[in-house]
């Protein structure tokens, strides 16, 4: 596989992450704002009626990255997206206040990129 295809598998992993962690990100949280005043089990089962669109596209996505990336590669590339996309998401959608604790998170999930990436960046892994 040319460093091209490469590239193109890790973009269009990428990409359906970020959209697979917007729907998982409305299937977990949404509910604390739309549906608290309704019973549990309602705000569970939206939940998972979202979270199916997740996964059509979260499955997607690990299988094309996998042929490319490690497991653990896209593990960490998963959680670093659902940190870009929660963030925003409790500032605008849910209006939490943005702390120091959230810079702090970020800062571990950019070491654990470096980590887990550093080898494929040097062209070893």
């Amino acid at each position: 596989m040319s460093a091209f295809d490469e590239m193109n598998r890790i973009l269009i992993t990428a990409s359906l992450l970020v959209c697979s962690n917007v729907f998982m990100t409305f299937a977990w949280y949404a509910h604390l704002r739309n549906l608290s005043h309704r019973h549990w089990i309602v705000a569970a089962l939206v939940s998972w009626g979202i979270a199916l669109f997740e996964y059509l596209l979260q499955v997607p996505a690990n299988r094309i990255g996998h042929a490319t990336l490690s497991v653990g590669q896209l593990k960490i590339l998963q959680e670093s997206i659902t940190l870009l996309v929660f963030v925003p998401f409790s500032v605008y959608y849910l209006k939490e206040r943005v702390t120091l604790d959230y810079l702090w998170a970020g800062l571990c999930v950019l070491a654990a990129v470096f980590f887990i990436f550093r080898g494929k960046i040097a062209g070893v892994g």
